[in-house]
Formats: C-alpha cells, sequence, structure tokens
C-alpha cells in the first residue's frame, strides 16, 4: 500500500467538486430508497440500545445550523444527503425510523451503524438493523405508496459490507476468520447479497447502485487493533481480503445487467476512489488522528469528552476512529454522481443512472 495521506481509506477522491454538475434544480428520479451502514445512516439507531449510534455531541457540529446531532457519523452531511441535493431533491432523505407518510413518498432511509450483510454482523454493537430487515422495511414502506409504479423509477443506492468485515470477520475473538478463508467469506457474502439484490428487485427496484466496500485497512481504529507491520500504513491483508469481494460484487453487477433485461445496476468502487485522489490539494493535511477525543472502547467519538474537538475540521480525513469528516465524504459523492472512470464507477455514474430509460413492464 502506499503511503501517506493517499493510502488512506475514504480519502483518495477525485477533489475536482468544481467540475460536478451543478446541483440540479429538478428532482431527477421521483423517490430515493437508501439501504446500508452508518456511512448512511441519518438517525435509524437513535433509540436503538447500542453503540452504534451519533446523536449527541460532537456528531453534527457542522450540520444544519450548527450543533445538530441527528444521527449521522460525521461532522456534517453524509453521502446520502450529498447525493440527494445533486439529485435535486429540495430535503434530506428521512429516515425510516421517523418517516411519515408523506415523506415516503419521496423516498426513506433505511440505513443502521454496525449493519452488515449477514444477519449477526454487529452483533458485539448492541441492536442494529441488519440488511434483510432494511428489506422487510422496504417492503412495509411499499405497501403505503400513493403510486407504486413509480418504484420502478426511483433510484437505490445501497452501501453495506464494511461491517461483516470490521464488527465480524476480522472482530477480535471473532471465530468467523478461523472458520473460513477470506475466499470462504467473500463467497458467503456474495451469496447473501445476491439474494437481497434480487429482492429488491422483486419489491419493484430497477435503478440499483451500489457501493463496493472501501480501503477498511487503512481506518484508524483498524490500525489500532490489528497492528499493522512496521513501516505499513495499512493492515495489508484487510485490504487484500476486500479486493476479493470486490471483485466479486463487481462480477455480480455485470452478471445482474445480463440476465436482468429491465433493470440496470452499477458498481461504485469505494476502494479506487480511495487510491485515485490528491487530498493535499484540497488542504487536508491530518490522515493520522481522528478529530474528535474517541472512546477507547468504541472507537467513536466520546459522549463527553475531556478534550477539545479540533477547529480545523476541514483539513481532517477522519472524524472519529471509523468515519471520515463531511469533506471527504463529499468528495466522495461527487465521484459517484458524477464520475467518468470506469475504475470508479461501471457501467455508469449516478447520474445517467437517474436519467436513464428502463424497458418497462407492470410491477403490479
Amino acid at each position: 500500500m502506499a503511503n501517506g495521506i493517499e493510502r488512506l481509506v475514504f480519502i483518495g477522491m477525485l477533489f475536482s467538486i468544481q467540475n460536478i454538475l451543478m446541483v440540479q434544480s429538478q428532482q431527477q428520479v421521483p423517490c430515493l430508497y437508501v439501504f446500508g451502514d452508518s456511512l448512511f445512516d441519518n438517525g435509524n439507531n437513535n433509540n436503538l440500545s447500542t453503540t452504534a449510534r451519533a446523536n449527541y455531541y460532537p456528531y453534527g457540529i457542522d450540520y444544519g445550523n450548527g450543533n445538530e446531532p441527528t444521527g449521522r457519523f460525521t461532522n456534517g452531511r453524509n453521502i446520502v444527503d450529498y447525493l440527494a441535493e445533486f439529485l435535486g431533491f429540495e430535503h434530506p432523505i428521512p429516515p425510516f425510523a421517523n418517516a411519515t407518510r408523506d415523506d415516503i413518498q419521496n423516498g426513506v432511509n433505511y440505513a443502521s451503524g454496525g449493519a452488515g450483510i449477514l444477519n449477526n454482523t454487529g452483533i458485539n454493537l448492541g441492536e442494529r438493523i441488519p440488511m434483510n430487515y432494511q428489506l422487510i422495511n422496504h417492503r412495509l414502506t411499499s405497501l403505503r405508496l400513493v403510486n407504486r409504479q413509480n418504484l420502478g423509477k426511483c433510484l437505490y443506492i445501497i452501501n453495506v459490507g464494511s461491517n461483516d468485515y470490521i464488527n465480524n470477520y476480522y472482530l477480535p475473538g471473532s471465530q468467523t476468520s478461523t472458520q473460513f478463508t477470506p475466499g470462504e467469506f467473500a463467497d458467503i457474502l456474495i451469496q447473501n447479497y445476491t439474494a437481497q439484490l434480487q429482492t429488491l428487485y422483486n419489491l419493484g427496484a430497477r435503478k440499483i447502485a451500489v457501493f463496493s466496500v472501501g480501503l477498511i485497512g487503512c481506518v484508524l481504529q483498524m490500525i489500532k487493533s490489528h497492528s499493522p507491520p512496521t513501516g505499513s500504513g495499512c493492515v495489508d491483508s484487510i485490504n487484500y481480503a476486500v479486493i476479493l469481494f470486490n471483485n466479486k460484487l463487481k462480477e455480480l453487477v455485470v452478471q445482474l445487467n445480463t440476465q436482468i433485461r429491465d433493470a440496470t445496476f452499477t458498481y461504485i468502487d469505494s476502494f479506487a476512489i480511495s487510491t485515485s485522489g490528491n487530498l493535499i490539494a484540497r488542504g487536508v493535511k491530518v490522515a493520522t488522528a481522528p478529530c474528535c477525543m474517541v472512546s477507547t472502547i468504541t472507537g467513536q467519538c466520546a459522549e463527553n469528552p475531556t478534550k477539545p474537538l479540533c477547529n480545523n475540521r476541514n483539513e481532517y480525513v477522519f472524524f472519529d476512529n471509523f468515519h471520515p469528516t463531511s469533506i471527504v465524504i463529499s468528495a466522495t459523492a461527487a465521484s459517484a454522481y458524477n464520475g467518468l472512470s470506469p475504475l470508479i464507477v461501471n457501467p455508469i455514474n449516478i447520474h445517467d443512472l437517474a436519467l436513464a430509460i428502463l424497458p418497462t413492464k407492470s410491477l403490479y
């Protein structure tokens, strides 16, 4: 792995946000449905009995009017917030936990911190909403829609899989890594993910963007807990395991696009985005420490910090030991929405997916 800032998770973005298409004044899709983990969660875990929540200071310090800990695992907006803005949505997509009947007509965010592809992923954190249960929640939502035919025109975005490694396979003391090789575990994840994507299709989804797992071997908490060899900035073995999964996920997207003719799946390569850009040009300088004081137990921001929060948050890669700052997140969203390289978006970016005209057939 490369050394320095360019080797870290989430950080090697295409940072030329000024080159992104202007934020759309007209909504590009009738609704946006979101699935995933803490990178997408905007409040679904707030009332759960879990350590994977972010509804307390200093999370949200730069959100809205300032100091609004809504449940987003960063200092400001998350990826979904930026994507919703790029797509022309007037308001952020609401969390399923408190979405009203009127809200759900424009979309719902089902993502849950600590969630994984597997149901038992993240059990060490407490309550969370695994991908299978997020799909159940979406089924409930679909039954409440005024116009269910819109489901095929809506956009579906998924970011899941990181916790299956962080809070399952590579969890200290976990037996999963002794039972399965990295390749075998990747196969298990893909088998389950395939069924989940098929379920989503059966529920009416036709425009689906799937984010890969990023460079989680370069996350501060993983470096701390797995002690990479001297001279290596990341835990290379973890990143290599992630590559196995991502390659299989990319193949799955190709397979689904071949087999399902009235839908389009696209692959957003978070791993490639993480190694493709130059943070230094954006003024980001700190890549080896979090912005907030972190809990020694959870690796997230401490609820009652005894040390001040960093003031120069736009110079930090990580807000806590797991999650990036909002400036890094904004660039991730920009690459996913407007990226042109097939190494990052394949076969198309989210902007083109939203505008794609697909063959239609009655869903109900």
